[in-house]
């Protein structure tokens, strides 16, 4: 049987979602409490990976598993023993060619910006004081929607067959002293939203221009684009597939 887990964690303990050597990574975690838990080796497929840092409100994963699953036992087991920054929410039984990576048609993040510096919500959001001009910022949002290779934004050195993405959305949205950025796409590259949101503020510092953003994206450069903000800000949020 094929199983599909929902879950989301806390990235700020771990280096990023991918097992490495050295390094506590979230699909190690998951992977030793499924084997302990199931007594039997156990190893999950990940939706996407995140970065050092990177939370997820909502990630999938699957792994198989012969014997039917007991799914309410499962849940409150695997829950009792994993850290409290990794929560399981469901375990879903799917057809065996069901693939948490590859049929996955959209994927959402948001980033959160703080205007304020906040004690208990540092590893949540990137704390950044100045003044941004957010109408700007969401002028240049829809440039983006105008394009589909975002080789500008990837991490250098990647290995990718192809920079192309469906971006479907992307907004910033001021909510009291947070402001949010959020996107969704059929794929993201490494690196590509942080990277994203470091060049929108620099458009909403007025450095660059919205005319200079789309001879960014044009000319596909990474040196040309801004920096790349802080992963703590960063959340995936949702997962959508076509048969869940």
């Amino acid at each position: 049987m094929r199983y599909f887990i929902k879950l989301a964690y806390n990235g700020t303990n771990y280096h990023g979602w991918q097992v490495q050597p050295n390094a506590s990574s979230v699909q190690e975690t998951l992977n030793n409490a499924l084997s302990v838990i199931l007594n039997s080796e156990i190893n999950i497929m990940g939706a996407g990976r995140t970065d050092t840092g990177v939370h997820a409100k909502e990630m999938f994963a699957h792994f198989d598993y012969d014997p039917t699953l007991e799914v309410d036992s499962t849940l409150h087991k695997l829950n009792s023993y994993l850290p409290k920054d990794i929560a399981i929410y469901d375990i879903i039984p799917v057809h065996e060619d069901a693939h948490a990576r590859f049929d996955a048609k959209k994927r959402t993040y948001q980033y959160h910006i703080s205007s304020v510096k906040n004690v208990f919500s540092q590893e949540e959001s990137w704390y950044y004081h100045q003044n941004l001009d957010v109408e700007l910022m969401n002028q240049a949002t829809k440039i983006l929607l105008n394009h589909t290779d975002f080789q500008c934004f990837s991490k250098v050195n990647t290995d990718v067959n192809t920079f192309n993405c469906t971006i479907y959305e992307a907004y910033w949205k001021q909510e009291n002293n947070q402001l949010i950025f959020t996107i969704s796409a059929d794929r993201f590259l490494r690196n590509m939203v942080r990277a994203i949101v470091g060049t929108l503020v620099n458009i909403g510092l007025h450095k660059i221009t919205l005319s200079d953003f789309n001879s960014i994206i044009e000319n596909k450069n990474r040196n040309e684009a801004g920096f790349s903000v802080p992963a703590q800000g960063l959340f995936l949020t949702k997962i959508e597939y076509d048969y869940l």
